[in-house]
């Protein structure tokens, strides 16, 4: 369950989730996203949005939720070069074996993002996640040892709770994202390079809680509530990557997501109304808000 929100938590978001560096105010910050669908937005508008203003390593013509980062930076006046290397359906282990060659060079900021079920022949075991982020980890560092590495947990997929046999089969939505988490958190523990986890599907999780969103899609989402997964119920809609992305921005930047206010430009170009943005937006701040003062990974983060 997610913790009660205090003024302590308030002022622990200074730090976001462990100090997050602000951007020096002159030079362009260099950022790499490497994960998969859940990255590059499959099935959403999110997918192609904006791909130009962004470097796909692999040139795939991706947007994503990178290129929602790097509009989110614009408008706060910070000057990102944002590059991904994607691919769908991989952990970090096929990233490491197939395309060192692309993204094996000094980054300021990296986030890593591996499979949805930490495993997905063993879902719910985090050693290969843990062995994985930590090779990755240690090839950035040795190329900037100030680089700021951070891994992002994902959400609980309806799928997998409602449907689909799996180790959360029948159980609360928010349990799977619980054990994403813990997943990561044990790969952040283990090197001493990784900053730490942005935790994405407990942003999803408090969403749900709150009212928000809704929890269970094949129910049919309630009047006024916003459906955080894709048609598939698996990956995200436009609003679960929006919340994923307002996420990165705050975790990365240490800027509060709600200063990109309710008429942000990519909220309004994906046509999301002034009030699910700044929902959306005050869920993602509240998440990172909590820091050291709510539910923590085994990092702390």
């Amino acid at each position: 369950m997610l913790r009660r929100f205090t003024i302590a938590a308030l002022a622990a978001f200074a730090l976001l989730a462990g100090g997050a560096r602000a951007v020096a105010a002159a030079g362009t910050q260099t950022i790499l996203f490497v994960g998969n669908s859940f990255t590059f937005g499959a099935l959403s508008p999110v997918w192609r949005y904006r791909n130009g203003e962004v470097t796909d390593l692999n040139g795939g013509g991706v947007g994503g939720v990178p290129a929602l980062f790097k509009l989110f930076t614009r408008e706060a006046g910070l000057d990102y070069a944002v590059s991904l290397e994607t691919s769908p359906g991989k952990d970090l282990q096929w990233h490491i074996d197939h395309e060192t060659p692309l993204i094996d060079r000094s980054w300021d900021h990296v986030v890593l993002q591996g499979y949805s079920t930490l495993d997905a022949a063993h879902p719910g075991d985090a050693a290969g996640l843990v062995r994985s982020a930590g090779v990755l980890a240690r090839m950035f560092h040795d190329r900037n040892p100030g680089v700021d590495i951070r891994l992002t947990a994902t959400w609980s997929r309806a799928d997998l709770t409602y449907r689909t046999p799996s180790p959360w089969l029948g159980k609360p939505i928010n349990a799977m994202e619980t054990d994403i988490e813990a997943g990561y958190g044990r790969a952040a523990v283990a090197s001493p390079y990784i900053h730490g986890v942005i935790p994405v599907g407990r942003a999803w999780a408090r969403a749900i809680e709150t009212g928000v969103a809704g929890a269970n899609p094949y129910d049919g989402v309630e009047a006024g509530k916003l459906d955080l997964w894709a048609y598939d119920n698996y990956h995200a809609s436009a609003f679960g990557y929006y919340l994923e992305a307002l996420m990165a921005f705050g975790a990365v930047t240490g800027r509060d997501p709600r200063s990109l206010g309710p008429r942000e430009t990519a909220a309004v170009e994906l046509g999301f109304s002034p009030d699910q943005t700044t929902a959306l937006q005050a869920i993602a701040y509240r998440t990172l808000a909590e820091g050291a003062g709510g539910r923590k990974s085994e990092r702390g983060v």
